[in-house]
């Protein structure tokens, strides 16, 4: 723990496991206390055991779909800390996967508000604490499917990811000289809790096993692996640290060379 970040408070949405467990485990390494959000306040229960920091860490349940439930994320946060300096957008994922002719309007909404929406809406209400205190970060996790859109039946994934990459430099442009900054980090394929629900599903309606899924993706890279959620919370505490300053509106791939750009 170098402690470069005492006193300082994260909220980090979806961090009782995966990426955002990854992200929450090191901004505790840096000295932060972090609210984390979740639906399952069993998996919240759970993570708050094993991260084993006391008082230091504090979840509150709710919905990324719900705008009272983000609105509430903040304002427990400041219920709890009394200051918001890190958002962490980290909500994502899509279901229903399908080619466009055949892909229904509640898969198209769902993934827009839980990747999109719950972005705006949480940087929405987090904004004006962090004007309160002087300044801020927001990370938004985005992915590699923001950067490119040649993977089928995820058109509503790649849609909301391209769109969070617009709305990252549009935050950063707003608030730049309020000393907010605002970047997102484009992961390669990980393997999460998150991939493997839901990477099944999408291997078997495309006609390929799980192991062929994983294994195209780690194709795709340069490094010729996955990458690790390790990966990309270190990307994100340096991003909310000192050296991580004058970096805003950028759009960060820790994808192990995918991404044409």
């Amino acid at each position: 723990m170098t402690g470069a970040l005492d006193g300082r408070v994260a909220l980090v949405t979806a961090g009782s496991r995966g990426i955002g467990r990854g992200v929450v485990e090191g901004f505790l390494a840096e000295g932060a206390s972090v609210v984390l959000t979740g639906r399952s306040e069993d998996k919240g229960k759970q993570a708050l055991a094993e991260l084993g920091v006391g008082g230091r860490a504090h979840f509150v349940s709710g919905d990324a779909a719900s705008r009272s439930d983000i609105d509430n994320w903040v304002a427990a946060t400041l219920s709890k800390y009394g200051r918001l300096d890190f958002l962490v957008n980290n909500v994502g994922g899509s279901d229903g996967f399908a080619l466009v002719h055949e892909m229904t309007d509640d898969a198209w909404l769902r993934a827009h508000d839980l990747i999109l929406h719950s972005a705006f809406r949480a940087t929405r209400a987090a904004i004006p604490a962090m004007l309160e205190v002087g300044g801020g970060r927001i990370v938004n996790i985005s992915s590699v499917e923001g950067k490119v859109g040649n993977k089928a039946t995820v058109s509503h994934y790649i849609t909301a990811k391209h769109a969070m990459n617009g709305f990252t430099k549009a935050v950063a442009f707003e608030y730049g000289d309020k000393n907010i900054t605002c970047n997102a980090i484009c992961p390669g394929a990980i393997e999460t809790d998150l991939m493997m629900e839901v990477g099944p599903k999408y291997a078997a309606e495309n006609g390929i096993s799980y192991e062929e899924y994983k294994a195209a993706y780690a194709k795709d890279s340069a490094i010729g692996r996955l990458n690790t959620v390790e990966e990309v919370a270190a990307m994100t505490a340096l991003l909310c640290g000192p050296a991580g300053g004058g970096i805003t509106g950028a759009l960060i791939n820790v994808d192990g060379g995918t991404a044409p750009y």
